[in-house]
């Protein structure tokens, strides 16, 4: 009942907060009480410096996630084989951005803007964010709530006051990541936003993406001209780099070699971005191996054509679930429609 209760009050006490101008000693007491029921995280330090949070699942599948950034930098299956790909020259040194797992895009995509590519929250420290709400506290070691807070140097660069949560969850054969950002100014702001997946595959003249096909996409390696996808699949014999636009709440990365299809469920990013550097800009890209380019492949999240509008104290939540289905054929293919659209 005590615990109800105080899990109750956490959950306002952001509205605490904003009226006193900062954190009530109510608030203080109360989270500290909250951390003593939780279990703890399971917290290593490797050579680089950098924290990893370890999350697993009685399954035996396993995350790791970066406070630098946010990042899922590791997602493990219950067999210990790689999901996600991280570049063979990536930098693990701040304030670099990583080159791999699941970058998060923040307050901007790409080069849609004046700020630095992708924006500055995947180059910022995060801390652990120990009341999340609305979201209930997380009480076991396959989830984990980060939040990022706006700071007077972010303000130099985009003058906005804000909140970026996200929570990370593992379960078996899934990982599901709930971003959420919140408008703490006193004026209305605008973004838009990515979680941009590295994903690792066997070959990637061997993959097809299924699930944009008759959609409108923005080209970028033409001038962001606008185009509608014509092919029943995507596959890739060069480099690819678009923005699919509206796109479905399902779409299906089938790995012919691994007889593995990766299932994408989204909610809130209507957008969805493909890109593969193939090997010419590999070569040019100071973080990306020269071979990298053949075992992965970005398939991302996104909100990018409309952006994301807040009003002073509003609140936008996002989902991405990423999930693994192994394939029944003898091919190795994996009939799309019963990806996207449920299996009887």
């Amino acid at each position: 009942m005590v615990y109800g209760v105080i899990r109750l009050l956490c959950c306002f006490s952001w509205r605490l907060e904003w009226r006193k101008g900062r954190v009530h000693p109510l608030v203080n007491s109360l989270r500290a009480r909250l951390r003593s029921k939780q279990m703890p995280l399971n917290i290593i330090h490797y050579a680089d410096g950098l924290p990893r949070i370890i999350l697993t699942e009685p399954g035996g599948s396993s995350a790791e996630v970066l406070l630098y950034g946010g990042q899922v930098v590791s997602w493990k299956n219950e067999r210990r084989e790689e999901l996600l790909f991280i570049s063979s020259k990536a930098s693990w040194k701040p304030p670099r951005a990583i080159r791999g797992g699941i970058p998060v895009c923040f307050p901007q995509f790409g080069n849609l803007g004046s700020l630095e590519q992708h924006g500055f929250a995947r180059n910022r420290l995060w801390s652990l964010d120990s009341c999340p709400s609305p979201l209930p506290p997380a009480n076991n070691q396959s989830t984990v709530d980060l939040i990022l807070k706006s700071t007077e140097e972010d303000h130099k660069m985009w003058p906005r006051s804000f909140e970026l949560r996200l929570r990370i969850s593992l379960g078996a054969g899934k990982l599901t990541l709930i971003p959420r950002v919140r408008n703490t100014d006193n004026k209305v702001f605008s973004f838009t936003f990515a979680l941009r997946n590295y994903l690792c595959v066997s070959d990637i003249s061997e993959v097809r993406v299924e699930g944009l096909e008759t959609l409108d996409y923005f080209d970028n390696l033409m001038q962001k001209e606008r185009f509608t996808e014509q092919a029943d699949a995507i596959t890739f014999d060069g480099e690819v780099d678009r923005v699919y636009l509206s796109t479905p709440t399902k779409i299906a990365i089938i790995d012919h070699e691994k007889k593995r299809t990766l299932v994408l469920r989204k909610e809130g990013l209507p957008d969805a971005v493909v890109w593969n550097p193939w090997d010419k800009k590999a070569k040019v890209l100071p973080d990306f191996g020269d071979e990298d380019y053949m075992t992965m492949l970005c398939v991302d999240s996104a909100a990018i054509e409309n952006k994301i509008v807040l009003k002073p104290f509003e609140e936008w939540k996002g989902r991405q679930e990423l999930s693994v289905v192994s394939s029944s054929y003898c091919s190795g293919q994996l009939d799309p429609q019963k990806v996207l659209y449920g299996f009887s």
